[in-house]
């Protein structure tokens, strides 16, 4: 296996849109691009925490979707397992969970779908993004640094998320994986996860998650949005394949067929349509002149 791989971008300037998971979602693949051509955002401003290819219907499209555009993807746990031929997801499921046996049928579809070039494209990603807006450094990963399949939810401890950005050196990370939006400042820190775009956010729609961040005169704005698509074709993209798994269900309906990797908190706000606030990380105090 390589070793680990960071590219960074520099200095954005300009509003940048993120977003996670695509996870064979072709239809929310789509979507996306599309709002950030309404927001005017070019590619190279265009960043994705991971797992191209998951649980959707239409593996190869959504690489393709995603690799035309030119977006910045960080590797995720499916890009490493596809991309190295390991003999699964390392999705971080439990064994003998439902979770993991589901994922048996739709990573094999997956494996059997995808070509040479997607493949080696998943091969060479890079494990981390980095990048800086203003006086803030931000790291991109897709789970935690340690643990491509870690997951990092908002009821996670703070001390574990402070952790992880002290061990990159950064002012904030975005992180991927868990699949569910939030945005926590953390002191002079910040810790954000814009979603998944592929699978609704267990919380009764079957919109996906996106968010655009942007510095200004007073500091950084991070907005989440709902993504809205075509879920219908998205749910019979899944049943043309993998007819027996829940996913297609989920789509339609926007709640998880399991919620075994969820935290307490994250469970009681099963069914919970979300509505998050924008959030403002303000600049840099400095301190008084003497």
């Amino acid at each position: 296996m390589t070793e680990t791989l960071i590219l960074d971008l520099g200095i954005l300037d300009g509003p940048m849109l993120c977003f996670g998971g695509p996870y064979s979602n072709a239809q929310a693949t789509e979507a996306v691009l599309a709002e950030a051509c309404n927001h005017g955002i070019p590619a190279e401003r265009m960043i994705c925490t991971g797992d191209v290819v998951a649980y959707g219907g239409d593996p190869q499209a959504s690489v393709d979707l995603v690799r035309s555009a030119g977006v910045h993807v960080v590797m995720g746990n499916c890009e490493e397992s596809l991309g190295f031929n390991a003999a699964d997801c390392n999705c971080g499921f439990e064994k003998d969970s439902d979770c993991a046996a589901w994922s048996e049928d739709w990573f094999t579809h997956a494996a059997a779908v995808l070509d040479e070039g997607a493949l080696v494209w998943m091969q060479n990603l890079p494990r981390q993004l980095r990048f800086t807006i203003g006086d803030r450094r931000f790291a991109v990963i897709h789970g935690a640094d340690q643990n491509i399949s870690e997951y990092v939810f908002a009821s996670t401890a703070i001390a574990a998320k402070t952790d992880i950005i002290d061990r990159l050196n950064v002012d904030a990370v975005i992180g991927g994986h868990s699949g569910l939006p939030f945005t926590q400042i953390l002191g002079e820190r910040l810790w954000h996860n814009p979603g998944a775009i592929g699978m609704p956010a267990n919380d009764a729609t079957p919109r996906g998650w996106y968010s655009i961040i942007a510095g200004g005169e007073d500091g950084i704005d991070i907005a989440l949005y709902g993504l809205d698509y075509d879920h219908h074709a998205a749910a019979r993209a899944i049943r043309a394949h993998t007819p027996d798994l829940p996913y297609a269900q989920t789509l339609e309906d926007g709640l998880w067929p399991n919620m075994a990797v969820l935290p307490e908190a994250e469970r009681g706000r099963r069914g919970l349509a979300l509505k998050p606030a924008p959030v403002q990380w303000q600049k840099r105090r400095r301190a008084a002149a003497e």
